[in-house]
């Protein structure tokens, strides 16, 4: 009978200077038996927080494959990704389960919304529904820019939801205020985040909770499928088909179309994330070329090629437009029905 003897986990500290091929963790095993004798010998694996969850899921670029479905044919909906990361839908998680496990890790959420010029008027509705559905019992800290803080509506906040306000500079362009979104990210990360929050979502402010949004939503790095295409070819996704473009995805590529009004995860991959679309915006910008969809653009470009770890079905992100009932099951979060002539500057 062959037996596993010592069995011993390395620290950082044991392990400092690994070989190439220690690169994912050295295994030793000592056996003893009867008829095989081996010296016994220390197993060690070395862990580290980088493999505790997903390590980037990187694909090439111009890698030829079937686009992924959302929705199979008999109408029920896909919950895998052909990367095998799950695509969250109702009756895909139980939430008492799910929360119990999360309540032990004492983690923060941090949460950014942008309310600038007239977009100010959502705050209210965007801040009461959130506080009955988001991360319910639960640390979250909401971060809101805005260039008029006077408005920022008072709401009571449940236990250990906090809220700041950010004052930015006003804007004459509502694409202006897509374009910086990333930026005002990054740096928020930087100077605050980092330091405060484990988790982080920046979310549209024109929006409203409706349904449960919890711990079920968190991974290394999230996306949400948008509404108005998950059932439609990626040859009509409204990527940037311009090349000369930092954001340009060719028409024989693409999984889903992801909406810019959502984007989460662990603070440091939502930072490599605006990090690269910032520094893929300024490269456009001193060409004068803006993409078609600002950030959303660079945010498909980076989800293509770098891919998230989960992803949320259009139960997070739906529009109060689009009927539902035969859609979608419940309706967590959407965007509000408005005049955008009325609300945006230009």
């Amino acid at each position: 009978m062959v037996g596993v003897k010592n069995l011993h986990l390395c620290s950082t500290e044991e392990t400092k200077t690994p070989t190439p091929w220690m690169a994912w963790g050295l295994i030793y095993f000592g056996f003893t038996s009867s008829s095989i004798r081996y010296k016994d010998q220390n197993f060690c694996l070395k862990i580290t927080k980088e493999n505790q969850e997903n390590s980037q899921l990187q694909s090439p670029q111009g890698l030829s494959y079937k686009q992924p479905i959302v929705v199979s044919p008999n109408g029920k909906p896909v919950a895998l990704t052909p990367w095998l990361v799950p695509i969250v839908w109702e009756g895909t998680f139980d939430p008492m389960l799910i929360n119990s496990i999360y309540r032990q890790k004492n983690i923060t959420i941090a949460t950014t919304v942008f309310a600038l010029g007239k977009y100010t008027q959502f705050l209210k509705v965007f801040l009461e529904s959130a506080e009955q559905n988001y991360f319910v019992g639960f640390r979250v800290h909401y971060y809101v820019f805005t260039d008029q803080p006077e408005l920022v509506p008072e709401v009571k906040m449940g236990e250990e939801h906090n809220l700041t306000v950010l004052k930015v500079p006003s804007s004459n362009r509502w694409q202006d205020i897509s374009l910086s979104r990333m930026a005002r990210l990054e740096k928020l990360i930087e100077s605050r985040l980092i330091n405060e929050a484990d988790y982080v979502f920046s979310l549209d402010v024109d929006s409203k909770f409706y349904g449960h949004w919890g711990v079920e939503t968190l991974g290394r790095l999230v996306g949400v499928i948008h509404p108005g295409y998950y059932l439609t070819s990626r040859e009509y996704f409204t990527y940037e088909r311009r090349p000369e473009s930092q954001a340009f995805i060719p028409y024989s590529e693409g999984d889903y179309y992801y909406g810019g009004a959502v984007i989460g995860g662990l603070v440091k991959d939502v930072y490599r994330l605006a990090k690269t679309c910032r520094e893929q915006l300024d490269i456009d910008a001193s060409k004068s070329i803006e993409a078609a969809w600002q950030e959303e653009s660079h945010l498909n470009k980076y989800f293509l090629y770098n891919k998230p770890s989960k992803v949320l079905s259009p139960e997070y992100l739906w529009q109060d437009q689009i009927p539902h009932k035969d859609r979608v099951k419940i309706l967590r979060f959407s965007q509000i029905i408005k005049n955008y002539a009325d609300v945006r500057p230009n």
